[in-house]
Parts: C-alpha cells; structure tokens; sequence
C-alpha cells in the first residue's frame, strides 16, 4: 500500500474507474452478441443500431480506442448482413 496521500487517492479512484470500465466493455460484449443472433429477424435493425451507438459512445469516452470501435462495427455489421 502506498504511504503517499495522493497516491492512495489515485488507486481508489483507478479502482472505481477500472470497474465502470469493465461493466461498459461487457455490455458492448452483450450488445454485439444479441445483435448478431438477431440477424434475419426483425428487430435485427434496432439491435444493431444499439451496438453501434454504444460502441460510439465507449469509443468517444475512451473506454476503448476508436479503431477497436470501428473494426468490432464492421464485423459485426458483416455478419449481420450477410444473415438478413
């Protein structure tokens, strides 16, 4: 443990931001997952426009980098499409 005051602030505050992290990433998990089962059916469209909002929006707030954003769209897209 640290004996600096400010340095056991920051690991309080890493930590707090390290668990909002992990819950965005594993709703972007769940997100393009259901997107991806919900190809060919109809609410396949909203599915994927979610995903896609949410990916914007993680990448946008740097919780993951915005070529990640835009390379896990795309596959997801791909799939997506070729099912509809």
């Amino acid at each position: 443990m640290a004996n600096i005051k400010s340095q056991k602030k920051r690991i309080k505050t890493s930590a707090k931001r390290a668990e909002r992290n992990k819950a965005v990433r594993s709703e972007l998990k769940t997100r393009v997952k259901s997107a991806t089962r919900a190809a060919g059916s109809d609410d396949a469209a909203a599915a994927a426009q979610l995903a896609q909002k949410r990916l914007d929006k993680a990448a946008a707030k740097r919780i993951i980098h915005k070529n990640q954003a835009a390379r896990r769209k795309s596959r997801m897209m791909k799939s997506v499409n070729a099912a509809g």
